[in-house]
């Protein structure tokens, strides 16, 4: 079974940068399709990126030209690069491995206007 842990979240102004990590363990990500998505108070989870085992991304419209989602296979490793954020971005992160239906335990991300 594969555990999936993020980290990276805190509390940032906007238009500030962070980069969010998933490390997987337990097997290998390399042939999965890996996604972050978030979940802001109130709401329901929605899907952020996703990336293809052969690395095409794919971008919610609310985040295209923002945030970038890339992968090291190698080390098993998910990012989420975010830019320009905005105080609408503020969620709970969370790593998906959609093969396996394997959720992280999320990391906070709070920008502040």
């Amino acid at each position: 079974q594969v555990q999936l842990v993020e980290s990276g979240g805190g509390l940032v102004q906007a238009g500030g940068s962070l980069r969010l990590s998933c490390v997987a363990s337990g097997k290998s990500i390399r042939f999965d399709l890996m996604g972050w998505h978030r979940q802001a108070p109130g709401k329901e989870r929605e899907v952020v990126a996703t990336i293809s085992s052969g690395g095409s991304p794919n971008y919610a419209d609310s985040v295209k030209g923002r945030f970038t989602i890339s992968r090291d296979n190698a080390n098993n490793v998910v990012y989420l690069q975010m830019n320009s954020l905005k105080p609408e971005d503020t969620a709970v992160y969370y790593c998906k491995d959609s093969r396996y239906g394997v959720w992280g335990q999320g990391t906070q991300v709070t920008v502040s206007s």
